[in-house]
């Protein structure tokens, strides 16, 4: 049985790149250059040609994998490696992770964790929770930062609200609204004085103070002038 290094997400760019969601504590040795991993469902192995770290997420690169074309179809793969390659201590296997208690980081029991279903971009933990719901949580690190075999049990970091039991504390995201705001706030000042003559409308001319204002807003507007 091989044990997952990372679950393959979406290409990055166009020369073959994708973005892996962790699940290994040895990212340094497990993608370094000509490292050959295994995947599963089995697309074939792959052999490391490039990695790195971009806005926190790592970036790997295959020789097998020369465009985005295919880059895209290793999306929800899970790289793998052999169970003796391994030597980390909190290296699992999926089905080890049923029957883990999940707690938060200040250590309060939220339930147990039930399953696992495999996504497209990435894996979701099957979380029975105390009040008897059943919630899917994103498997990535960001949320679930720690997986403890030892004493059984999974950390968790949920945003406001992905719990049924902190349904009342749901975190929405106000970020169309809230652009919207900044907008209007944005454009009141450069709305166009009252009486200012635009071009093409009416005989007259645009103050050299209007021109560059409003040539900032619109990018087209043109002081009229007038023959002499």
């Amino acid at each position: 049985m091989d044990l997952n290094v990372a679950k393959v997400g979406k290409p990055h760019g166009l020369k073959g790149d994708v973005f892996v969601d962790l699940r290994t504590d040895q990212p340094e040795q497990r993608f370094a250059i000509g490292q050959v991993l295994g995947t599963d469902p089995d697309y074939g192995t792959l052999t490391v040609a490039g990695a790195r770290v971009q806005n926190g997420r790592w970036v790997l690169r295959f020789n097998e994998v020369t465009d985005r074309t295919e880059a895209e179809g290793l999306t929800g793969l899970n790289l793998t490696v052999p169970e003796g390659d391994s030597d980390e201590d909190d290296a699992w296997y999926s089905h080890e992770l049923v029957g883990m208690s999940a707690n938060l980081a200040d250590g309060t029991v939220v339930g147990k964790i039930t399953g696992i279903d495999h996504g497209a971009a990435h894996d979701f933990l099957i979380l029975h929770e105390t009040n008897g719901a059943s919630t899917l949580i994103p498997f990535v690190k960001e949320i679930v930062p720690d997986v403890n075999k030892e004493n059984k049990m999974v950390t968790l970091n949920p945003p406001g609200g992905l719990l049924a039991s902190d349904a009342a504390n749901l975190e929405v995201d106000n970020s169309a609204e809230h652009l919207a705001e900044e907008a209007a706030e944005y454009a009141a000042p450069l709305a166009p004085k009252p009486g200012t003559k635009f071009a093409g409308e009416i005989e007259g001319t645009i103050e050299a103070e209007d021109v560059d204002t409003h040539q900032h807003a619109f990018g087209t507007l043109e002081p009229e002038t007038s023959e002499q």
